[in-house]
């Protein structure tokens, strides 16, 4: 049974990092652990529009579209025999970390690939960050991303 349904989102910034937010110690799922800014799809919310509110309520950064890249379940930390339905999004983004204005959590910053699989993952950061980091779409942002540094 579907517990509740959650949209995150991997932002890739001109340098091939990702955004990642350390949680807050008094959050109930993932406490002083790291994750991507997202949260709860509400009633009558598209996934990808939960993605987008979330990101701009988290970051204070806009973004206009998101592409999916996953969506699946895995056990809920809270409500035992229940499912989390996961929805996974990326997108390019130009923000800078000056540009990121932290709306909920210890931290919301830019961190490499080694770096953000180094962290100490939250529950749905520990799925999502490898597949995300190993899969093309993350190719195809850090390329996009290479193209822009300067020689």
């Amino acid at each position: 049974m579907i517990w509740r349904r959650v949209a995150v989102v991997f932002l890739v910034d001109p340098e091939g990092r990702i955004l990642m937010q350390h949680r807050a110690p008094t959050a109930k799922v993932s406490p002083n652990q790291w994750a991507l800014p997202g949260g709860k799809i509400e009633a009558g919310e598209t996934p990808d529009e939960a993605a987008r509110r979330e990101v701009l309520e988290e970051t204070g950064l806009t973004v206009d579209a998101v592409d999916h890249f996953w969506s699946g379940t895995r056990p809920s930390i809270t409500e035992a025999e229940k499912l989390v339905e996961m929805h996974v999004f990326s997108a390019p983004t130009d923000a800078r970390q000056e540009d990121v204005v932290l709306g909920e959590g210890q931290a919301m910053v830019f961190v490499a690939p080694d770096d953000a699989r180094a962290r100490d993952l939250g529950v749905t950061a520990r799925i999502v960050v490898p597949m995300f980091l190993d899969s093309p779409r993350y190719g195809a942002l850090a390329s996009r991303a290479e193209g822009n540094r300067p020689a």
